[in-house]
């Protein structure tokens, strides 16, 4: 009969236990909120300019390649661009693996 009485006691603070769970969340949210302004959000910049860099380049721009190959642009295709990396040597390299441009075309 004790052990009936000691439950029925314990259910009236039941109640309170759920404040402290929200409270629980509130540091996985100010987690979030920190890696989002520190990692998440400059990495977006970061990917929003390297597209509007590859949506500028044009014939006689001197670029450089995620490989590291140095050339000028000789011809661009949708997704292909032309780069002459010695007299008359020209390669094809994918347009998403320009990873800068040296110097634009005067």
């Amino acid at each position: 009969m004790h052990f009936l009485a000691y439950a029925m006691g314990q259910g009236g603070s039941g109640g309170g236990g759920q404040g402290g769970s929200l409270g629980a969340f509130i540091p996985l949210i100010l987690m979030f909120v920190i890696f989002y302004f520190l990692l998440i959000r400059p990495q977006q910049k970061k990917a929003k300019m390297h597209k509007q860099m590859l949506s500028e380049i044009k014939k006689g721009d001197r670029v450089v390649s995620s490989g590291g190959l140095h050339g000028v642009v000789t011809g661009i295709a949708d997704d292909v661009v032309t780069m002459e990396i010695a007299p008359k040597v020209r390669v094809k390299v994918s347009r998403g693996s320009i990873s800068g441009i040296m110097n634009k075309a005067s």
